[in-house]
């Protein structure tokens, strides 16, 4: 069996993969991705993949594929011109969208403005009350002449998002048989009550909006890539990354392609999780740094963060996913100075032309080129594949240089130290939400700069240890190896007090949803573990805001509700430092997640066995915390061995990465390929 994983970012595509029978991946690398046809960038990490890989015929083969397309197209808005049939008196539902604004300092703020345009958004006289009572019946003869409207308006898409759908879908389901009939046995619908079965009519009518909007462009991307794959491994599996750090089927991810939308950072978190597991840390700050980001993520307790509170293209995402929060700039960002003032990005270099020192006509200042005039990077990357144009990067940073009234190292060097600022500006809040103290967490550092620029971070934050994998910066593609088939199962209870019974059989029902869910993705024989988790959303009672709270097996199939309460109790303190065992509570949402586990690598391979002291390649100079430091150690990496020391500053380079290890802090080569740097 092969299993390949593929993450396609917005300057590099990463390919990760593995032969069954082989406890590492055999194969990693990158390629430049090419936007906007990225299926040419997939193609041609592909072909290499099978060169190294040498599949034989009729090889069972799983490709893990994380993409883009469906952010992208939101964030362009080229998706699909929609229709939206909504309950009558209700047109309005995604223009005034939620009261308030999204940045309440900003009183000129103005609110996004919807994929729908407003006369594409069509009422429907029906109307269902909370519990699911009907109280004005569907007439089909004015849907009709709605849903005629809307296709000879041009529609290429339908959302149908009625009041309470969630409690009684008859009448959604309707009228998308009345579409089907008036538009075409293959007309492109999202029903609301099938995206997301639960209150909160704007944010269930938005999440439908947005599966349409995307569906035809994933559509296209999926059907194209998946029968070039197809063609090149017969018989083999296309699967997707979604989310909530899992993957789903290519059939799926078309149908809900909502599903795939911040997938690329979920899977990264996803690998963190199995190498944490691995090594024994429960408490992780993740940190994945790529060509124009810097992403974060907690993990507690062995546990992923999971939230509804995301967002894409400023539209509210409020499914759960793995959560993961922008907080930086990325290797692009750009340096520039601003009335005086030195910031590095939001804007970015992108993959084309990238870089100054790249050569591929940048001419303004990045983040990498500032690594390379501050002695972290060497002059040639990917193995010398990549060569890196040092004169390039310090025409490029002079002008900020002139102005800062500082020699260009000095400058690049500062760029840095901002970075690194705004960085700790983003993640303190972020941990402190969860009640996290950043010094009890082990932060694990990858994508193409983490290993890098973590240990600086790591040093403005206060975290003592780091830990770079042996593939950080193709970790998020080497999360498709380890991933599982996974999918989140949901309903809500609405006005009614609920006993242990009433909860046993909500989980039962949600249960056998996801046991033919998961029946519809993969062949059961190809599946090593099937795994139930229950989660309830509580809250005390008069309380405006629940907390998701997983429930023990045992707790559920016994009924004890005590246990269930108490579990509530606990996360509450934790989350916010009190609880109230006095206080009756709530159950409001229930959610089951199942996990469908595939043949994987079981323990990445250790780095071999040495002794003496490791022996620099070379040395260079680097610059740190403004002070020079002219007699730095390079070692490269495939010259060190499991149990070897070095003491900072030194640098490490391997050919995809490079690792900075600071003064005051030393390295370990530890089991499982990692690097360990900690403060001294």
């Amino acid at each position: 069996m092969l299993r390949i994983g593929v993450d396609i970012g917005g300057t590099f595509t990463d390919f990760c993969g593995w032969r069954q029978g082989q406890s590492e991946p055999v194969a990693t690398f990158k390629v430049p991705s090419t936007p906007p046809n990225f299926e040419d960038g997939f193609r041609e990490g592909f072909e290499r993949m099978l060169d190294l890989l040498e599949p034989e015929p009729g090889q069972p083969a799983y490709v893990f594929h994380g993409t883009t397309v469906s952010t992208n197209a939101i964030i362009e808005r080229t998706g699909s011109r929609l229709a939206a049939f909504v309950t009558e008196g209700y047109k309005d539902m995604l223009e005034l969208q939620r009261f308030g604004l999204r940045n309440p300092l900003n009183l000129f703020e103005t609110r996004v403005k919807p994929l729908v345009d407003r006369p594409m958004v069509f009422e429907i006289a029906e109307r269902r009350m909370r519990e699911g009572a009907l109280r004005t019946p569907l007439d089909p003869e004015q849907v009709r002449a709605q849903v005629r409207a809307a296709r000879d308006a041009g529609a290429e898409a339908f959302v149908v998002a009625l009041l309470h759908s969630y409690a009684d879908a008859s009448h959604e389901q309707a009228v998308a048989g009345i579409i089907r009939e008036e538009v075409g046995p293959d007309a492109d619908i999202s029903l609301s009550s099938e995206i997301w079965p639960r209150p909160g009519e704007y944010e269930r009518a938005l999440l439908a909006v947005l599966n349409a909007f995307v569906k035809r462009r994933m559509g296209d991307y999926v059907g194209a890539v998946e029968t070039y794959v197809a063609g090149r491994l017969p018989g083999s599996h296309l699967f997707v990354t979604r989310s909530n750090g899992g993957a789903m089927s290519s059939g799926d991810a078309v149908e809900h392609p909502v599903h795939t939308l911040l997938s690329g950072p979920a899977s990264g978190v996803t690998a963190v999780q199995y190498l944490g597991n691995l090594i024994g840390e429960d408490n992780i700050l993740t940190m994945d740094m790529g060509g124009t980001s810097t992403d974060i993520s907690l993990i507690t307790d062995g546990q992923t963060l999971t939230t509804g509170s995301a967002e894409v293209g400023d539209f509210p995402l409020v499914m759960p996913v793995t959560g993961v929060e922008a907080i930086g700039a990325g290797g692009g960002s750009i340096i520039q100075m601003d009335g005086g003032m030195l910031r590095v990005g939001p804007q970015s270099a992108g993959a084309r032309p990238g870089p100054a020192c790249f050569g591929r006509g940048g001419t303004r200042p990045t983040l990498t080129d500032a690594y390379l005039l501050s002695g972290y990077l060497p002059e040639a990357l990917l193995g010398g594949e990549m060569t890196l144009d040092r004169a390039a990067a310090e025409a490029a940073l002079a002008p900020v240089a002139r102005e800062l009234g500082c020699d260009v190292p000095a400058a690049a060097e500062m760029a840095v130290r901002v970075a690194s600022s705004n960085m700790e500006a983003g993640v303190l809040p972020f941990v402190a939400r969860y009640g996290v103290d950043p010094e009890d967490l082990t932060l694990i550092v990858y994508g193409g700069g983490g290993a890098l620029h973590g240990p600086i971070f790591a040093r403005e934050i206060g975290v003592k240890r780091i830990v770079v994998p042996g593939v950080p910066s193709v970790f998020c593609a080497y999360g498709g190896l380890v991933s599982e088939v996974r999918h989140d199962l949901t309903t809500s209870v609405q006005g009614r007090s609920v006993t242990a019974d009433d909860i046993a059989g909500i989980f039962a029902d949600l249960r056998g949803q996801a046991s033919d869910w998961l029946d519809q993705q993969v062949d059961a024989s190809l599946l090593e573990e099937v795994d139930y988790e229950y989660w309830s959303e509580m809250r005390y009672a008069g309380q405006s805001f629940e907390v998701d709270v997983q429930l023990s097996q045992e707790a559920v199939e016994n009924r004890d509700l005590a246990a269930m309460q108490q579990a509530f109790h606990v996360a509450h303190e934790k989350l916010y430092s009190h609880c109230d065992p006095s206080s009756p509570t709530e159950f409001v949402h229930f959610r089951v997640r199942v996990k469908g586990r595939m043949p994987m690598p079981s323990e990445p391979r250790g780095m071999g066995t040495g002794a003496g002291e490791p022996r620099p390649q070379t040395r260079r100079e680097i610059r740190f915390a403004g002070q020079a430091y002219p007699d730095t150690a390079v070692y490269a990496r495939e010259d060190l061995w499991e149990g070897a020391h070095l003491s900072g500053p030194c640098v490490v380079q391997q050919r995809d990465a490079t690792v900075l290890v600071p003064p005051g802090y030393s390295l370990e080569c530890a089991a499982y390929d990692n690097l360990v740097i900690s403060k001294d």
